[in-house]
Order: C-alpha cells, then structure tokens, then sequence
C-alpha cells in the first residue's frame, strides 16, 4: 500500500528537474498540479521564472497539462495568459483527470510525467493511473484548509516510509 504513495523523483522544485533527462526517457508530455507546486497556493499568477520554464519547456516540444483540484476560477485565471490546458475540479487522487490530460495532449501514458507537491494527491494519483511521477517541496509554507489536513496525514505517511526504508530522501525531513 505505501508503495502507491512513492514517487519516482523527488526534487525541490520544478526548476530541478531535467528536462534532458525526461527527452531520454521518451516523455513527451508533463501533467502537473498548480497550487504550491508551480506557485504558492494564494498566488494569482505565474512569476517570471515560470514563464521562462513553460517556455523552454515549449521550445524542447513538450505538451502540458494543469490538473487542479481548485475551482475553474482560480485555475483558468492562472493557465489562460500562458496557453495551457487545464483540468478544474480534478478531484486527485482519482485517476480520470490524469487520463483525460493525456488525451488532451494525444500522448500515452508512458510518453507523460506528473508532477506535484502532495502524496495523497498529485503522487497516489498518477502512481494509480500508471503515470511516471515526480514530487516537489511545495513552493510555500503555508497551506489552504483542506490542504494543511493531507499534510497532517502525509506526515505520517513520510515517517511510516522513512522508518520502513522506502525512502532515502536527504531532504525528507522538511515534510516530517
């Protein structure tokens, strides 16, 4: 069961990721959470640097996809400017907004990375979908109300893993 929550990287950021490495692999297409993964929660709008990022990534040929459990009002506002399709309401962890991004993107699944900041969410999600996944530190140290109880739960699911040996994250400890 705890294998479920493991994701296949873990990074501090998307900035950390690479890109390079992803071509190699054959992936094509990244689906990824918004909120405190690509910026802080309560932030309307992409920073510079992410503009930068969504562009490189463009220019390298890959195909994203937002998929969000927040509102279409939050998540249209954020993805629109930038030209990139998105999923509201995406109830994660359940696995048809991860489906349904691949298609939008007219990739398979092995061709597609997730990546987000939570377990129970962004990572339980696309490890049940059959998705590649990658887990970030959130962007920020604060958390939305239904957010700050995942993170209670994923406390102890990062303890039970780290004691269990599944993990040998050096950094696992800024999610304890």
């Amino acid at each position: 069961m705890l294998k479920q929550f493991i994701p296949d990287q873990y990074v501090k950021s998307i900035f950390e990721i690479s890109i390079e490495q992803l071509k190699e692999q054959g992936v094509k297409g990244i689906i990824t959470d918004l909120d405190n993964t690509l910026v802080e929660w309560d932030r309307a709008d992409a920073t510079d640097k992410l503009i930068e990022w969504f562009e490189l990534l463009r220019a390298q040929g890959f195909h994203i996809v937002i998929v969000s459990n927040n509102n279409e009002k939050r998540v249209k506002h954020f993805a629109d400017p930038h030209n990139i399709s998105f999923i509201h309401s995406a109830r994660k962890p359940l696995s048809k907004a991860f489906k349904t991004a691949c298609k939008l993107m007219k990739l398979k699944r092995e061709e597609t990375v997730v990546i987000g900041d939570q377990l129970l969410t962004d990572i339980l999600g696309g490890n049940r979908a059959g998705f590649q996944t990658i887990l970030v530190v959130p962007v920020a140290q604060t958390d939305g109300f239904l957010t700050k109880f995942n993170r209670r739960i994923e406390r102890r699911v990062f303890h039970t893993m780290k004691k269990k040996g599944l993990i040998e994250w050096e950094n696992s400890d800024e999610n304890n």
